[in-house]
């Protein structure tokens, strides 16, 4: 791999932008910025309160996401067991 040669005077090239870049003034944020900021960051706060935890402070809320938790245990307490199809070989007499 070859390696590039030096330009005469790019350091002096480069000393010269830094020293521009050095004098122009730093730029201000425009009026009022902050409030702004603490205003968008309180809406998303008071939002994100609002959001899931709030709902299961209702008591509708709470009541169907019990009765959808018990319908969709399947611990039988619900429906009764169905009964076997009275052709289903665990109803054959067993032949000795």
């Amino acid at each position: 791999m070859s390696k590039p040669t030096l330009r005469p005077g790019s350091d002096e090239e480069w000393e010269a932008l830094l020293q521009q870049l050095r004098q122009v003034p730093p730029t201000q944020p425009r009026p009022f910025f902050y409030t702004r900021v603490r205003a968008r960051l309180a809406a998303q706060e008071s939002a994100a309160r609002s959001s899931w935890p709030g709902r299961l402070r209702r008591p509708a809320y709470v009541a169907l996401l019990g009765l959808l938790g018990l319908a969709m245990s399947g611990d039988g307490v619900v429906l009764p067991p169905a009964a076997p199809h009275p052709a289903s070989p665990a109803n054959r007499p067993l032949a000795h």
